[in-house]
């Protein structure tokens, strides 16, 4: 049965009386969408420049994944992990081709990618290094998930006053500070997690020679290093993953030994996925971890339908031409004070005086989808398959938005 057509209002009565309180959302309902497009409730157009916070990597109703979900939809949706299925392992495949070597472990998430991430760094570190070895190392600024685990190595303390006690073990260094970080790598340390880009934390990108730097620390120490490729991850920087950027110093760029993603995988699909190399893959034993949706065929016919289309669109290409294009069109406003980044996942700092959420509004308002990463900086995270006219037009609409919002225009 499909929901009733019913009003905004009726919705949002619905919504205030049945759901938890867990969001402040703004005033639209989206009921479809089509590509870089959304229409709300009442017909409306939107440009999605967001892209359901870097999820619908290859636009909404992607014919080919739309196809791929109903002809599984068709043929079997879901069996315990209990069992084998011919798609799990495929995908599996895939995604160690693309890193170089290792296993994988399917989840649901970001979060339980992440969670299942710091579990197995634990039964690594324990089993190697001894019962006190399973302290994880993150970034002030970092969001790793909302799970009490995750959250506990999350960088951000005001998302963690309400839910203390958070399970110990979790300790946080300034992002990019190498110095900082070699000096919490004690005996305890079993793994440092970071972003390349800290997404949610307002698009900081790891400094030069930063990543590098910490691999030589973490091998040095035999600590794990785990990449949080959850919103960077599949082609949003122009590269396949985030920490492919790194070079520099280290002839074979940086290797981390786990790697996260989700979002970008399954194009709206719940699914995320947890890499490590062989050696460290095998610190889990049948019984350690174990998810009853993770890896289900339907989940995993959406992704195999996204990579398929990201291979022959070559995404990561595109990423970095359409970036290009929308970081000269931001630095080209005057209330543009800044825009960093990489590929598809920018931020513009805004200039002294304008606030980013009446910004983000104001963009609703005139049909352009975007949010607020900082309370100075609008986050930009569109489709990777947007057009260059879709980009000027999102342009044309941004820039009216802040000739309004700066005081200079109607």
């Amino acid at each position: 049965m499909t929901a009733p057509a019913r009003t905004f209002d009726q919705i949002r009565g619905l919504d205030e009386k049945y759901v938890m309180g867990t969001y402040t959302r703004l005033p639209v309902a989206f009921v479809r969408g089509e590509g870089t497009r959304l229409w709300d409730v009442d017909g409306k157009e939107y440009l999605d420049f967001l892209g359901g916070l870097a999820v619908v990597s290859l636009g909404h109703a992607h014919p080919t994944v739309a196809d791929a979900l109903a002809e599984q939809a068709r043929t079997l949706v879901h069996v315990s992990n209990l069992y084998y299925n011919p798609l799990q392992p495929e995908l599996a495949r895939r995604l160690v081709t693309m890193i170089g070597g290792g296993k994988v472990f399917f989840a649901n998430s970001g979060a339980e990618a992440n969670e299942c991430a710091i579990k197995l760094a634990r039964r690594y570190g324990q089993t190697n290094g001894g019962p006190e070895r399973y302290h994880v190392v993150s970034a002030y600024g970092s969001f790793h998930g909302r799970t009490l685990t995750t959250l506990a190595a999350t960088g951000q303390p005001q998302k963690q006053e309400v839910f203390q006690p958070l399970p110990p073990g979790f300790r946080q260094v300034g992002f990019g500070d190498a110095g900082a970080l070699a000096a919490a790598l004690d005996e305890r340390v079993c793994a440092v997690l970071l972003e390349p880009v800290q997404g949610e934390g307002g698009v900081n990108v790891a400094p030069p020679g930063y990543l590098e730097q910490v691999r030589a620390w973490c091998d040095e120490r035999e600590v794990l290093l785990i990449m949080d490729e959850v919103q960077t991850g599949l082609g949003r920087t122009g590269r396949w993953f985030g920490f492919q950027h790194a070079d520099g110093v280290r002839p074979d760029g940086v290797r981390p030994d786990v790697v996260t993603m989700a979002k970008a995988l399954g194009n709206g699909m719940p699914i995320g996925a947890c890499w490590a190399r062989t050696e460290v893959a095998a610190a889990f034993r049948p019984g350690d971890h174990a998810t009853t949706f993770g890896g289900q065929p339907l989940a995993v016919a959406a992704a195999l339908a996204v990579l398929d289309v990201m291979e022959a669109e070559d995404v990561p290409a595109r990423a970095v031409r359409a970036g290009e294009r929308l970081t000269k069109a931001l630095l080209a406003l005057p209330q543009i004070a800044d825009v960093r980044g990489a590929g598809l996942l920018l931020a513009a700092e805004l200039v002294p005086g304008i606030v980013a959420a009446d910004v983000a509004r104001a963009c609703l308002d005139r049909g352009l989808v975007v949010n607020a990463v900082t309370p100075t900086a609008i986050r930009f995270a569109p489709p990777l398959l947007v057009s260059d006219e879709e980009i000027d037009e999102g342009m044309r609409t941004f820039e009216r938005v802040l000739e309004y919002v700066g005081g200079n225009g109607p």
